[in-house]
């Protein structure tokens, strides 16, 4: 019968079955809200245990996609009630990546005062390692400052300068940002202050940028990413080596990260959803996208 609530008044209904009103709402009330509940926590759980790096804010959002009217709160509750918590890792050994004792030039920081208002405007990059069973490689990235995207990448078993041009010469042949008046910005390590790299950013008409020393918070936005690589991905792997390495962290970037990871800078968007949306609706909202609204039934309420 609550099938048929929204599709007509309720007393016909109740004549119809042999019911009173007040039978009907009495049981109702026992049973509808126990199952609306049970089909909640069943999505949430099977969201929780798909998107296991997810908290409780990723997980609402991820719920809200699928039509239900429902706050962080409640998914929190029962986030805790099952024990559905997101995995992290402690800190281990962490190699040197950044080498800044070189008498190459050291740019000035153009990004500190720079806030994207669209894509390729301002790139952040940066170096970071993974560890194999028993050696580690390094990872270089490029990121688009303004939706997050990863739009280039390189991996090699050294720090030499060549592993981040050949992260740069992929973002450049994605892109092609030339003439748009981009910044590159970067810590002061010598793999990007070398001759090499930034003749290469020269070439393509980028603007060299880097961080003051010792100051990681004006490169935030790549660390930010190599900590959600580290968490959902590198963390709770065994790479056998370079290669496996290399093929896992480019399915998470190219399969997950990009297309799909939530960002709540971005409106609880991922990257390309972020570009997309902004592509086709340019007055958009940067934040939050709109909740989805609940579905009109008509309902009599008792009294």
């Amino acid at each position: 019968m609550t099938q048929l609530q929204g599709e007509g008044a309720v007393a016909p209904l109740c004549v119809l079955m042999g019911v009173s009103r007040a039978s009907y709402y009495r049981d109702w009330s026992e049973r509808s809200p126990k199952a609306e509940e049970t089909q909640l926590r069943d999505l949430v759980q099977r969201l929780a245990l798909g998107e296991r790096f997810y908290g409780y804010r990723r997980i609402t959002e991820l719920v809200r996609r699928t039509g239900w009217w429902v706050n962080r709160k409640r998914i929190q509750r029962l986030m805790q009630e099952d024990n559905l918590l997101a995995l992290r890792r402690g800190r281990l050994f962490r190699p040197a990546t950044t080498q800044s004792r070189h008498g190459f030039v050291r740019w000035p920081n153009l990004a500190r005062s720079l806030i994207p208002t669209g894509i390729d405007q301002l790139w952040v990059a940066d170096i970071t390692y993974v560890r194999l069973s028993e050696a580690f490689v390094y990872l270089a990235v490029v990121l688009d400052a303004f939706s997050r995207k990863v739009v280039g990448w390189a991996m090699a078993d050294h720090l030499r300068a060549e592993l981040a041009i050949d992260a740069l010469e992929m973002a450049l042949r994605a892109r092609k940002p030339h003439g748009l008046g981009l910044v590159h910005h970067s810590d002061q390590g010598v793999q990007y202050a070398c001759e090499g790299y930034i003749q290469r950013l020269q070439d393509a008409g980028v603007q060299p940028s880097m961080s003051r020393p010792g100051c990681p918070y004006d490169n935030a936005m790549a660390e930010s990413f190599m900590k959600t690589l580290k968490t959902e991905e590198v963390d709770g792997s065994a790479y056998r080596d370079l290669a496996h390495a290399k093929s896992r962290i480019a399915a998470f970037i190219e399969a997950i990260y990009n297309p799909k990871r939530l960002h709540s800078a971005l409106g609880y968007r991922s990257p390309e959803e972020f570009e997309t949306d902004r592509q086709n609706h340019p007055h958009l909202s940067t934040t939050r996208r709109p909740l989805p609204r609940p579905a009109t039934t008509t309902t009599t309420v008792p009294y």
